[in-house]
């Protein structure tokens, strides 16, 4: 059964959490590590991030620099089979415009499906971090509709160029990301609903919102999106705070707002040990909120947090 199939079904609330792939040169092991903490909760499935590559300056003598680029977490496919062949649970490997062309992109499209993966998150993928804004690949897509729109054609047989091959017998199904503050690009929520829409119109099958801490925020997106039109289920994400550069990086990188109860808090909060315990309280309640609303699966963002997201879901699951 795919996710977007999963998360339709008759079930109760689901669990699962997002993991990255280990940086450039280190063992999978850790990873494995961090997994098993969470595998006694049940995950319905696992998604793999994908990084984009960056520009490296290197000194290759006195004063002379070489300029090159490297993607410091590759792996992202290898990564989805093994743990789909170690832990017999879906992988969601995601697949983003940034950095990579069209090329790039059908080539991991044809990996996967031998592979046999066929759930994807679709996204559009951060700036490079030289960038003020958005930049597209010279021979990629600008949005994540269009790289939805590759996605449909590579299940149709459709290849580059309009070359016609043999349509998936297993075709691909997708999410796609949904922003409970709205898009930091977006002009308004309408607009970035709207925005969502036409990715859910293009073939999206299901929504995963960026975190949020107001459990309020993301009630009032779905019933935004359902006005909208949006039937698909929306998963929410979560992720328990482990830091107290938290504070003030959070709503700087992904454009979020704490809730004044838990400012408070975090402002009386003098390590980082501090910080991972209201983390974890916080993270429970929220939980218990959303899995109380029947939520069809709630979405961890793990990342340096698989400590504090087992001692939710042990709370709560």
């Amino acid at each position: 059964m795919s996710v977007a199939s999963f998360l339709t079904d008759n079930h109760s609330t689901a669990f699962s959490f997002e993991v990255l792939p280990p940086v450039r040169g280190k063992s999978i092991e850790s990873l494995y590590r961090s997994i098993e903490r969470l595998m006694p909760f049940n995950p319905a499935y696992i998604n793999i991030t994908t990084h984009r590559s960056e520009v490296v300056y290197r000194e290759i003598s006195d004063g002379v620099f070489h300029r090159t680029t490297e993607r410091a977490r590759p792996g992202t496919v290898a990564v989805a089979a093994a743990l789909k062949g170690r832990y017999g649970v879906a992988t969601v490997p995601h697949v983003i415009c940034s950095g990579f062309s069209k090329s790039d992109i059908e080539n991991m499209l044809i990996d996967l499906s031998y592979l046999e993966i066929e759930d994807l998150l679709v996204l559009r993928g951060d700036k490079a971090k030289n960038e003020k804004r958005f930049e597209p690949h010279s021979e990629g897509h600008q949005h994540a509709i269009d790289l939805c729109r590759q996605v449909v054609d590579f299940n149709r047989g459709v290849m580059l160029d309009d070359v016609l091959s043999e349509p998936l017998v297993k075709p691909f199904t997708f999410g796609v990301a949904g922003y409970p503050e709205k898009h930091e690009e977006a002009m308004n929520i309408d607009t970035d609903i709207a925005n969502l829409k036409a990715k859910v119109d293009a073939g999206a099958a299901y929504v995963v919102t960026q975190m949020f801490f107001d459990n309020n925020r993301y009630f009032d997106f779905v019933e935004r999106c359902r006005k909208a039109g949006i039937t698909v289920p929306i998963v929410p994400g979560i992720k328990p705070l482990t830091s107290l550069v938290q504070q003030n990086l959070l709503p700087k990188t992904f454009h979020i707002d704490l809730p004044m109860e838990l400012a408070s808090e975090l402002s009386k909060c003098r390590t980082n040990d501090d910080v991972k315990a209201l983390g974890v309280e916080w993270g429970i309640a929220q939980t218990r909120q959303l899995k109380a609303a029947n939520v069809p699966s709630i979405h961890f963002y793990s990342m340096n947090a698989a400590t504090s997201v087992e001692q939710i879901a042990r709370a709560v699951y």
